[in-house]
């Protein structure tokens, strides 16, 4: 065979490597995460350096990556072609067709050949393993194509620059490219990389409240008025103990006069416990630590932010009027993110949303609107503006003060079990519950 066929071949078979090694980087670049880039830079790869060049500067290497793609392709048409028709005619002629025939037939073949050289070894496969293995073609690919975008950068930024002039003569603007995630998107994100097995269920159940904690106030979460336990500051040594004892909770709001309108402070069960252990003589008035207050509306972001900064434990929330709309405490915010935390007092703590059978559930009147929809995909007519199921429930009651029906929603229904004054403490969900007369109505019909 001839060198010079030889040599074509040989430059044939490197432009299709070197086809492939373009559009392998462009796929990777494009897929790859910068997030993990980051993490790597920061276990100290040092090729990940290169990777993260190519994602800031991403336009400019994709531009690099086109170019390299045009020009080898036009290679491969411009010496492929020929020289697989120069092995082909000669051949034909043994065979006795005529040059009339072996012309086209040996350019039809060679223009087939290149196309499938192109397309399959430089085109698609690389494509996959790139899509597939983003990851590790890039940090393989991007100290090459560095070198290439700094030894061609003239003609590169020749022709970015020609584009964009092109756009701004119909007043298209050239975007960057977007690297961040809405929160919708990191919630999918999330829920695929659990699928996938990269997250425990407990990782993803954090994040997932993280998301709902942002949304959330002050007044979702708070213990209302109805249900905190107070102290008054004029309050014996002796009935204070009895209240801690029946109680057990770690510290008390203190009032004045017995109105929950004028909490002055806080008490430190513990504390006041051990000066009375000790022996030691303790007035109420000394141990009594300042409370701050903040609005009901408040996001808990900014309440966990204010009680982070202050070192407090415990706030007074208060509503538009100034009145005491209930407490919060540091251990219910941080709940919201890691799930009920229990101690050797929540012994007879319940959970908020209790499962009894398959379509039966006890709730805790606390329970906000939002949760029950989520979880069971319920529908509620909030035309009141109230936020919690007990809320709702006493929209519904035609008196508070009679013994309260069931109430059926859809297929559905609420059963109150426990009110305290006329506040909703706690319910039952009944979950497609079939009413007697509906039951003798379809028997009817038929």
């Amino acid at each position: 065979m001839d060198i010079g066929i030889v040599i074509n071949l040989l430059m044939v078979l490197l432009l299709v490597v070197l086809t492939a090694f373009f559009v392998g980087a462009e796929f990777a670049v494009v897929k790859v995460r910068i997030s993990r880039i980051d993490q790597l830079i920061a276990e100290g790869n040092k090729k990940a350096l290169a990777a993260k060049k190519l994602v800031t500067e991403l336009d400019y290497y994709l531009s690099a990556c086109q170019l390299g793609i045009t020009v080898t392709a036009l290679g491969l048409g411009a010496l492929g072609e020929p020289t697989i028709e120069r092995i082909l005619h000669p051949i034909f002629h043994d065979w006795g067709v005529s040059d009339a025939w072996a012309t086209p037939i040996s350019y039809a073949l060679a223009l087939s050949l290149m196309t499938f050289l192109h397309v399959v070894f430089g085109e698609l496969a690389p494509k996959t393993l790139a899509i597939q293995f983003a990851e590790r073609l890039t940090l393989l690919l991007s100290g090459p194509l560095v070198l290439f975008g700094k030894i061609l950068f003239p003609l590169i930024w020749l022709l970015n620059g020609s584009a964009r002039l092109f756009l701004r003569i119909f007043g298209i603007q050239p975007a960057g490219h977007e690297q961040a995630h809405s929160e919708e998107e990191l919630k999918i994100i999330m829920t695929q990389s659990y699928q996938s097995g990269e997250i425990n269920q407990t990782e993803l159940a954090y994040m997932q409240n993280i998301f709902a904690f942002d949304e959330r106030m002050a007044k979702d979460i708070m213990v209302p008025r109805m249900q905190v336990v107070a102290i008054d500051e004029r309050t014996p040594t002796d009935e204070i103990l009895r209240i801690i004892d029946e109680n057990r909770y770690t510290r008390y709001p203190v009032t004045q006069d017995g109105d929950k309108d004028k909490i002055i402070g806080f008490l430190n069960a513990k504390e006041f416990m051990t000066e009375v252990a000790l022996g030691r003589q303790i007035q109420l008035k000394d141990a009594i630590h300042d409370i701050e207050a903040i609005h009901e509306t408040s996001p808990l972001q900014n309440v966990l932010l204010k009680m982070q900064k202050n070192g407090v434990p415990i706030s007074l929330v208060v509503d538009e009027y100034g009145g005491t709309a209930g407490i919060i405490t540091m251990e219910d915010i941080l709940e919201e993110i890691v799930g009920e935390i229990r101690d050797e007092f929540d012994t007879d703590e319940q959970p908020d949303i209790l499962k009894v059978s398959d379509n039966e559930y006890i709730l805790n009147g606390r329970v906000l609107l939002d949760d029950i929809e989520e979880q069971f995909g319920l529908k509620f007519d909030n035309d009141y503006n109230v936020d919690t199921i007990g809320g709702w429930l006493q929209v519904q009651l035609i008196s508070l003060d009679d013994e309260p029906e069931p109430i059926r929603q859809g297929k559905h229904r609420w059963t109150i079990i426990e009110m305290d004054n006329h506040q909703i403490l706690k319910t039952s969900l009944e979950l497609n519950v079939t009413d007697p007369e509906e039951m003798l109505a379809e028997r009817a019909e038929e």
